[in-house]
Formats: structure tokens, C-alpha cells, sequence
């Protein structure tokens, strides 16, 4: 694996496919910078800030936080130290007004993006994977009630702590959640495909057989075939 190739890639797909938890595990497997727009605005929520406070209200219905907040944020981080051999970008952008400004950002540091790669999930698949999801109240490790259950119910395998649903992981808000990802993110499939960025990746089935084809796909892109 060549180590000192930059690598920096947009996780692309819809809510539940998949591409946080293997961004995480690319994150490890390449040492590269995970960045999560999702992440960052749930710390806000925690934090009770200001942009916190804003983003929790629209979350919690399915809606999308404005552009000119997420893309502050995004800026900010993208130009500290660590993201200097790369990252990838989890959740950002999720509309042809942020992939703008995403590449209006990498012009003025004279960065340019490796790939976008897409995961294409069934809408059922995406209600079921989200429905099932619990998150550690104390260290944040993911859970689901089908697919990865913790021993005890309701408490987590590493610190004890308590299991919860997300407010945006009910039915009725994953399901807006799509509609929203139809009209204001789905585009980007297009938009990025016209610019020879895009890989379309299997989203569903088990999750270390993705992550085999994922990291196979970014090998191929790291050795620049």
C-alpha cells in the first residue's frame, strides 16, 4: 500500500447505507481523517451551541441543516494539520450548492478530489438498517437490535453505558429523511459522474464484504488505475 499517495474521497449514498461505519474502518486501515458533518453537528447539539441548537430542530425531522452552516464547519476543519494527506468526507455535501463550494474550497488550497464513491442501498433495506439502530449514551459505539445487538439489552459491550435510539432514526423521520435525500442529494450522483469522479459501490450485504470491495477500489485509485 503506498502510504504517502493523498487520498481524498466523498462518501456518497443515502442515510443508513453504510458509509460512516466504513468510513471509520478506511479511516483506520489507510490513516486518514474520517470527517463527518454528522459527527461535528451532533457535538454542536451536545454542546448546546448556538449552530447546535438550530441543526437539532431540523435534524430531528429529517430536514437538512442550511448550507452556510455546514459549509463553515467543513471549511474550518478540511484546513487543520491532520487533513494535510487526505480525508474523507462523510456526509458532505449533500446538495449541488455544497459540492460548489466543496470544490471552490480545494481550487483555493490546490487540492484535488480522488473519487466519489456512491452506495446504493433499497429504501427497505435503509428503514430496516436505521429503525434497528441504538447508540452508547457514554462512548458513542454503534449498535443494532438485528445486525450487531450488544450481549445485554439496552447496555453496551465496552463501558456499560446506556443504549439509545436516536431522535432521527423513527420511521416516519427516516422515511422523510429519503424523500430529502431524492431531491437535494441524489443529484450529486449525476453531478459527479460527469466529472469521471464517480464509483458506484454495492451498499447492502456484509459489511467486511464491502469493506473488501471498498478498499479494493481505493487501492486501484491509490496505484492511479
Amino acid at each position: 500500500m503506498n502510504k504517502q499517495k493523498e487520498t481524498r474521497l466523498v462518501f456518497l449514498g443515502p442515510p443508513g447505507c453504510g458509509k460512516g461505519t466504513q468510513a471509520k474502518r478506511v479511516s483506520q486501515e489507510y490513516k486518514i481523517i474520517q470527517l463527518s458533518t454528522g459527527d461535528m453537528l451532533r457535538q454542536a447539539i451536545a454542546d448546546k451551541t448556538e449552530v447546535g441548537l438550530k441543526a437539532k430542530s431540523l435534524m430531528d425531522v429529517g430536514e437538512l441543516v442550511p448550507n452556510e452552516v455546514v459549509i463553515g464547519i467543513m471549511k474550518i476543519r478540511m484546513a487543520k494539520p491532520d487533513c494535510s494527506q487526505g480525508y474523507i468526507l462523510d456526509g458532505f455535501p449533500r446538495s449541488l450548492k455544497q459540492a460548489e463550494s466543496l470544490s471552490e474550497m480545494l481550487k483555493e488550497s490546490s487540492q484535488v478530489l480522488s473519487a466519489v464513491i456512491n452506495f446504493s442501498i433499497s429504501d427497505e433495506e435503509v428503514i430496516s438498517r436505521l429503525t434497528g439502530r441504538r447508540v452508547c449514551k457514554a462512548c458513542g459505539g454503534p449498535y443494532h437490535v438485528k445486525f450487531n445487538p450488544p450481549k445485554e439489552d439496552g447496555v453496551c459491550d465496552q463501558c456499560k453505558g446506556e443504549l439509545y435510539q436516536r431522535d432521527d432514526d423513527n420511521e416516519e423521520t427516516v422515511k422523510n429523511r429519503l424523500q430529502v435525500y431524492r431531491r437535494d442529494t441524489e443529484p450529486l450522483v449525476s453531478y459527479y459522474k460527469s466529472l469521471g469522479l464517480l464509483h458506484d459501490l454495492k451498499g447492502d450485504g456484509d459489511i467486511d464484504t464491502i469493506f473488501s470491495d471498498l478498499c479494493s477500489l481505493i487501492n486501484r485509485l491509490r496505484e492511479g488505475s
